[in-house]
């Protein structure tokens, strides 16, 4: 096994999934590796998939239930998650991504977007496929925008600070992470009714919504 390789442990319940992944995880340049998989959650804490870089997991447990707690306790734990699944719908993939995902990959969408959200998982970053991005632009809940705790962090980071790369550095993120969670707040806000162009704008946003306070600036 390559030391330096990315580890993977595959949470569905379908056989062939894992499979099929596991090719192209092997066919990916430089390799990704499987070093488990299961149809319940339980591998993801135990055995190999423990130590495993990214757990890529399906919603649907062999239980029949939706694996949303699941998805919270991992993600809690620092776990770099990535959901992939057949359920399209926008309301479950912006609800993942609240819980803590770091991606969304919808089963339709195949190699490419996958082993690119494995990659980006693998060092806490996001990733956002065409599914992704048009669930976070549909969004309709009345509620919103509910910002996740890393958009809010990463707002009162930039807003606080003279330059990007000042406020990636003080959340320990790469700049462009913290472009992504910018990115996301802003399209949440236009989604809403609340466009929010540039900075100031959003730093205004922010201040109606309660997010940041006048001491954070």
């Amino acid at each position: 096994m390559d030391d330096n390789a990315i580890t993977v442990v595959i949470i569905d319940d379908h056989e062939v999934v894992p499979v099929g992944v596991g090719v192209w995880c092997a066919q990916a340049e430089p390799p990704i590796q499987i070093i488990d998989d299961a149809t319940r959650i339980s591998a993801a804490w135990t055995g190999p998939g423990a130590q495993a870089d990214v757990v890529i997991m399906d919603l649907g447990l062999q239980d029949g239930r939706q694996a949303f707690n699941d998805l919270r306790r991992l993600a809690e734990s620092r776990r770099h998650v990535v959901v992939y699944t057949q359920d399209a719908s926008s309301k479950t993939a912006m609800k993942c991504i609240d819980l803590g995902a770091l991606a969304y990959v919808t089963k339709k969408e195949g190699p490419q977007h996958l082993v690119a959200a494995i990659r980006a998982a693998a060092q806490g970053l996001p990733y956002t496929p065409p599914s992704l991005s048009g669930a976070i632009a549909a969004d309709d809940d009345p509620n919103r925008p509910k910002l996740p705790p890393r958009e809010i962090d990463a707002l009162r980071a930039w807003c606080g600070s003279r330059s990007k790369p000042m406020a990636a550095r003080s959340l320990g993120i790469s700049e462009s992470t913290l472009e992504t969670y910018i990115e996301r707040a802003r399209v949440r806000y236009a989604s809403a009714g609340r466009p929010a162009p540039t900075k100031a704008a959003l730093m205004a946003r922010a201040v109606e919504d309660g997010l940041i306070n006048l001491d954070d600036l």
